[in-house]
């Protein structure tokens, strides 16, 4: 398990997690309510190069988001509200998750079934100073 250790919406912290990334393209990211999974997830889109303004997709489900550089593209999920799989089921994750684009999925547990064996999984927890460490294979 390799561990970054982070202040909230540290720049270093996302530049680390992006040269970690390798070919994977989809993210699992846990943690509690406050963690800073969504904070994180905006650090490192920053980082690769979005320019547009990344926010939780908490009722939208998911956002795109684009790579101005490269024009890839960026989803980011959020299932906090899902509560049954078929409410996910219906958003067509295989087309997201199978496709060359970047997936980055907070509190994934809902939809566990249909993650790919390939996600790679991120734990995000806050220490008692408040400062975060991410936690990833």
């Amino acid at each position: 398990m390799y561990a970054i250790h982070m202040n909230e919406a540290d720049s270093n912290a996302a530049l680390l997690f992006i040269s970690r990334m390798k070919d994977h393209r989809i993210f699992a990211f846990h943690g509690d309510m406050g963690a800073g999974k969504t904070t994180f997830i905006k650090a490192v889109c920053k980082a690769l190069g979005v320019e547009e303004v990344v926010n939780s997709p908490t009722f939208s489900i998911v956002n795109e988001y684009r790579i101005e550089s490269t024009n890839q593209r960026i989803f980011h999920f959020d299932f906090y509200r899902i509560n049954r799989l078929d409410e996910a089921e219906d958003l067509g994750l295989q087309d997201y998750f199978y496709s060359a684009n970047l997936c980055f999925i907070e509190w994934p547990d809902i939809i566990e079934p249909y993650l790919p064996d390939d996600t790679l999984h991120v734990f995000i927890r806050e220490n008692p100073d408040g400062s975060r460490t991410l936690e990833m294979p």
